[in-house]
């Protein structure tokens, strides 16, 4: 039996076992339970659909594309200088969802959004509406050429995904 001198106390050889033995065991359950901890990430699909590259040498001005990102449709737009300039002159407390133009792109003649409507998830139409921009065929929202709600029941603006320029002519979304 050893006697501690500071706090006369004996340690014995139980101690020593019971601390060995939950050791053992609190090793052994994060053993055991790490699998199923492990098995909750995703995928390694799903990680490959996290981020997208894009070459944008193809659309030209006025055209648009729509692509697939992490299961929603992502809408690219090369502006035009007269979209450009519209979406530029709009009166910032004339928006439901006050948001500037040059806040929503990282160069101008480009407009990069998901193309989900925030009031009800549907896919708005592009080229449509009052303003020339996209247009929700389930409830009626009119987005404007920088995909601001401007009319209808939406609450939001169209979302902006994060992205970045690789070069002129290459993003990637995500």
């Amino acid at each position: 039996m050893n006697i501690d001198k500071d706090t006369d106390t004996k340690v014995t050889r139980r101690d020593f076992l019971y601390l060995t033995t939950g050791s053992f065991t609190a090793v052994g359950v994060g053993a055991a339970v790490w699998p199923f901890i492990a098995q909750m990430n995703p995928d390694a699909s799903v990680k490959a659909l996290a981020s997208t590259e894009v070459d944008l040498s193809p659309i030209l001005p006025g055209q648009s594309i729509t692509i697939l990102w992490r299961g929603k449709p992502v809408f690219i737009r090369r502006r035009t200088e007269d979209e450009i300039a519209e979406a530029q002159s709009v009166e910032i407390i004339d928006l439901p969802d006050p948001e500037t133009d040059e806040s929503r792109v990282l160069k101008s003649e480009w407009l990069v959004m998901v193309g989900v409507c925030t009031h009800l998830g549907c896919i708005p139409l592009g080229n449509k509406g009052d303003y020339n921009g996209w247009f929700c065929p389930c409830h009626g929202s009119h987005y404007d050429t920088s995909g601001r709600i401007r009319k209808g029941p939406a609450p939001k603006n169209l979302e902006i995904p994060s992205y970045v320029f690789l070069d002129d002519n290459t993003i990637k979304i995500g």
